[in-house]
């Protein structure tokens, strides 16, 4: 599958300010970027990185003075899935794990699985493996937490999350996250362009490890989950943040697009995976 993917920023500056922006999609053995463009208007002191545990791309902007400022990216970008029978998935414990999937066992800023292991028990205790567990987190997030902009903020947590049962897409992951590691089973936190999300925005899902693989749910069911356009993976969003900013700037305005380059394209959901019995993995 092919997407391409936009984003625009404008920000008013009042004073210096230090932005870290990840904005650009990342590379992996399935995803491929065609070609990528990031404009800053008017120029600014930058440099790019990668860091984390998804070797997220970061591009720091530098500003010295006040005014207007402007940040616009957009890529061509090929994606690839798997889609795995549920019955062929392989249940295992954290004594067989990779060491590569271990830190997504342990309680995070956002997701404070040692907090939720009671609660997690008696809602999901009665479930008998890895698949059946995260699904039905997801399932129980989505029924039991209502999505309403501008209920939660940066600071809001998994804890915050389950008492007031509200909150966004970065909220919805992070409570699904919480419950799983506090199931034992390693679970991340993904941000992405969605095709077909509505309204258009940045986008925040989960995945679980299970059987050697990475398997993608979103509990607020708002886009289709093979229209994912990865751009930063880690234990939560204080890993991959769209953007962190050292200053007080003002943000006036904010676009983001996601459009398949392939004509017709198919959605895949959480109800026809349910129906064909299937999970699937972002490549």
């Amino acid at each position: 599958m092919r997407f391409r993917v936009s984003s625009q920023l404008e920000y008013q500056l009042e004073d210096p300010a230090t932005f870290f922006f990840a904005l650009k999609c990342i590379e992996t053995n399935g995803q491929h970027i065609e070609n990528e463009s990031l404009l800053i208007e008017p120029e600014a002191d930058t440099d790019d990185f990668t860091i984390g545990v998804g070797m997220n791309r970061f591009t720091r902007i530098r500003t010295s003075g006040s005014g207007p400022l402007a940040i616009r990216y957009q890529a061509d970008v090929e994606t690839s899935i798997q889609l795995t029978d549920v019955s062929s998935l392989i249940a295992e414990g954290p004594h067989l794990l990779v060491p590569d999937a271990v830190p997504f066992l342990f309680p995070s800023r956002y997701c404070q699985s040692d907090r939720l292991r009671q609660q997690a028990v008696d809602l999901f205790g009665h479930l008998e493996d890895p698949h059946a567990i995260a699904s039905g987190i997801s399932d129980w997030v989505f029924e039991h937490v209502t999505y309403r902009s501008g209920t939660s903020n940066e600071q809001s947590s998994a804890v915050e999350t389950l008492e007031q049962r509200q909150g966004v897409c970065r909220d919805f992951s992070h409570l699904a996250i919480g419950f799983c590691r506090a199931m034992n089973i390693p679970a991340r936190y993904v941000t992405c362009y969605s095709h077909l999300l509505e309204p258009p925005d940045f986008h925040a899902v989960f995945e679980v490890f299970i059987g050697g693989m990475w398997y993608v749910f979103d509990p607020t069911r708002l886009a289709p989950l093979n229209g994912l356009v990865r751009i930063a993976t880690g234990r939560d969003a204080a890993d991959a943040a769209v953007c962190t900013i050292f200053g007080n700037p003002v943000l006036n305005n904010i676009q983001v697009a996601c459009e398949s380059l392939d004509g017709e394209f198919a959605p895949i959901t959480r109800d026809t995976l349910h129906a064909a019995n299937q999970v699937i993995a972002l490549l």
